[in-house]
């Protein structure tokens, strides 16, 4: 059984807390079957309560969360969401680029001496 992701809360997560940041969008849907890194598991009270910033909109389903009902057109919406936002960390990676003579690969980079 997954927790709510808010801090203090003991409660058992019903909804997942998904962003689109380029929509201005959060979306709350139906809990997915696994965690995922930049998801958010929330409890039936920290999903309806909330709120999103100015500007935002937040999506959810009409119905109560945790009643065990499904959604398919919300559920649907919160993958796509998920999956666009895989597509963008993928796309915004850049290659490394290839290693200095004599250096390694790392975040440390060993640069020739300019006499050389």
């Amino acid at each position: 059984m997954r927790r709510c992701s808010r801090n203090g809360c003991t409660n058992p997560a019903v909804a997942t807390l998904t962003f689109a940041y380029a929509d201005s969008t959060a979306v709350v849907g139906p809990l997915a079957t696994a965690a995922e890194p930049h998801s958010y598991d929330l409890c039936s009270a920290h999903a309806q309560g909330l709120t999103a910033p100015k500007g935002w909109e937040v999506v959810r389903p009409e119905d109560e969360l945790g009643d065990g009902a499904r959604n398919d057109d919300l559920e649907a919406l919160a993958d796509a969401v998920r999956e666009a936002g895989r597509v963008e960390r993928n796309a915004q990676r850049e290659p490394e680029p290839a290693p200095a003579e004599g250096g390694r690969r790392g975040h440390l980079r060993v640069l020739p001496s300019p006499d050389a």
